[in-house]
This record gives structure tokens, sequence and C-alpha cells, in this order.
């Protein structure tokens, strides 16, 4: 469980929530609510917690020096404005500088920055800045596509739109034909 959550506060709140909504806390279907709330919330906003540079660090210095790709990497997130859940894929990029890091701590970085209250725009643009500032590699692209139940529930009710972010940096911002590499490969030619 999250050290940085006051579970009794944040309980409370919740019982505060339903009260003001019109419910019974106290009715049989709501009694274990608050507490079952503040452990979804624990879990799904535990990126907070990770040290995402540590996370990085196990490194493997191989000489490699063309492009590496983890597609298709599945995470949840919170958005920050309704805290309404949001969900997707990410493709995630980079050329080495002879360093390379495991294909796990790609996926894991993706879900440490992805399980905090977010922006998709902001979320992509992170994994991005943390790799090159980790790695140091030529160049890093993050191509994220993603459906928010906030859009999809609510207000406009758009359900199946999905909403495309990328992030590029390094090389992938300042050769076009890199960038056009990565986005043919992760099939998001359309950024």
């Amino acid at each position: 469980m999250s050290s940085l959550v006051d579970r009794e506060r944040a309980e409370a709140a919740v019982r505060e929530l339903l009260l003001a909504l019109g419910e019974d806390p106290a009715r049989e279907g709501l009694l274990e609510t608050p507490r079952r709330v503040v452990a979804a919330f624990e879990e799904t906003l535990g990126g907070r917690e990770v040290n995402v540079p540590r996370l990085l660090s196990v490194g493997f210095e191989e000489g490699h020096d063309e492009m590496v790709i983890l597609r298709d990497v599945p995470f949840f997130s919170m958005c920050e404005h309704h805290l309404m859940p949001f969900h997707g894929v990410a493709h995630v990029g980079y050329v080495p500088n002879g360093r390379v890091v495991g294909l796990s701590k790609l996926a894991r970085l993706v879900d440490a920055i992805a399980r905090r209250p977010q922006l998709q725009e902001r979320l992509t643009a992170q994994v991005a800045d943390m790799l090159m500032e980790t790695l140091q590699p030529q160049g890093a692209g993050v191509a994220v596509e993603a459906e928010h139940l906030c859009m999809q529930m609510r207000g406009i009710k758009k359900p199946g739109s999905r909403m495309l972010t990328s992030a590029m940096r390094g090389s992938f911002r300042e050769q076009q034909e890199t960038r056009a590499e990565f986005l043919s490969l992760v099939g998001t030619q359309r950024l």
C-alpha cells in the first residue's frame, strides 16, 4: 500500500462524496465502498512512488546503435481533470549510444509514468524525456494511442474515439528519416 495516502482521510472523503451525491454510505452495498475506492486509487496512482531513474539504471553495454522499439505496451492512467480512466497502448523507441536497457524496463517506465494523475500529452513527453535523461541515447520517440472515458461516458459522449500523441527527442526530432522509420514501424504514420 502507498505511503503517500492518508487512508482514513481518503475513506472519509469518499463517504462524504456518497452523501453529497444522495447515497447512503451505511447501506449494505456501499459499506465497503470507501475502502475499495481508496485501495483502487492507491493501485492506479501508485506510479508516484516509483524511482524511474533507478528503474532504468540497469543496462548492458552492447555497442548497439540501431533503433530499439517496444510496441503496443498497454497502460491505464487517470485523467487528472475528471479522475476518470484513460487507457491504450504506448510505443517506445530509442537509438542507443551503445548501451541498451532490458525491454521489461521500457514497459515498467510506461506503467510508472501512467500510474499518476495525468494528461496523455504529459505522459507521452515524460516517457520520452526520462529515456533521454536516463539512457542518454542518440534519440527517443514515444507514440501513445488512448481512449478517454471522460470523453466517452460523459460530456461529448464519443465512444470509440482515440487520441494520438507523440514526443520526439534527439535524432527522432532532428532527422525526418528516423522519425518516419519509427512511426512506420509502430504503425502510426498518421502522427
